[in-house]
């Protein structure tokens, strides 16, 4: 097992802002990518469906002998990943917003969370935001088109600062200091966000803490890999291959993009 690759999913292109973390912690580990793009995005769709597309992942990762999945996507974290771990017997890693570290950093007791409507609408995220930010504000804001201008390469336009200047303004007139990043694809959208937000808001992504976390349960399993193997990365998308190239080209490590029908 220890030779087997770590799988990863999303929705599209998003997770591999995951994938560059968990490769720059775990630059020994193998891994295999699955970009679900031509479903994206998963935070407009039922539970059941979400759950269905979930499952259709995981089974292509299994196949390719993963020994470990990481959902790398909030929207299918928060409604599926009970599901998947009661189905499969390998370990599973989700990703929820960071919604604890927020609360913690605050010092203005309010914090903005911009996330996906599947994510806020789950009764994880629900729970987690009970648990964990006890007197403090928590502000949501549906990033509703978000996923589709990212997954078509536009990080830097006009239109996508627009949207942003829309969704986060009332947050910072109510007087947030940290922004929770409630989906895998906005990590690509901090340049953005930093020039739209004031200095004192701390924006806040999971991508180092599922890295660490992954790490762990590899090492509690001992299915990790040897310190000296070398990594071997593939990616899958059943979309524009372009598009996915496009956002790990600068990765510095070798890797091979494939187009699956699926």
């Amino acid at each position: 097992m220890s030779k087997g690759p770590i799988g990863i999913f999303d929705s599209g292109i998003g997770g591999t802002s995951i994938w560059r973390e968990i490769n720059r912690l775990l630059p020994q580990e193998s891994t295999i990518y699955l970009a679900d793009s031509k479903n994206a995005p998963y935070g407009e769709k039922s539970q059941e469906e979400i759950l269905r597309l979930s499952i259709k992942n995981v089974e292509f990762l299994i196949s390719k002998g993963c020994k470990l999945i990481v959902v790398a996507c909030n929207t299918a974290t928060t409604n599926a990943i009970k599901e998947l771990r009661e189905k499969y017997e390998l370990p599973f890693i989700g990703i929820e917003p960071a919604i604890k570290t927020a609360a913690l950093n605050s010092k203005s007791k309010k914090i903005g969370v911009l996330a996906t409507k599947g994510t806020l609408s789950s009764s994880l995220f629900h729970s987690t935001s009970i648990s964990h930010a006890n007197g403090i504000q928590i502000m949501e804001q549906k990033g509703t088109g978000l996923v589709e201008l990212i997954e078509n390469g536009e990080l830097n336009t006009m239109k996508t600062k627009a949207l942003l200047e829309r969704y986060l303004s009332h947050m910072v007139k109510e007087g947030i200091d940290q922004l929770v990043l409630g989906c895998t694809h906005y990590p690509y959208l901090i340049p953005l966000l930093t020039d739209i937000l004031p200095d004192n808001v701390k924006i806040i992504d999971s991508g180092e803490g599922v890295a660490k976390q992954t790490k762990n349960i590899l090492e509690k399993y001992n299915i990790n890999a040897p310190p000296t193997s070398k990594g071997e990365f593939q990616f899958f998308t059943n979309k524009e291959v372009s598009v996915l190239e496009g956002f790990i080209k600068d990765a510095g490590v070798p890797f091979e993009v494939s187009f699956l029908e699926f």
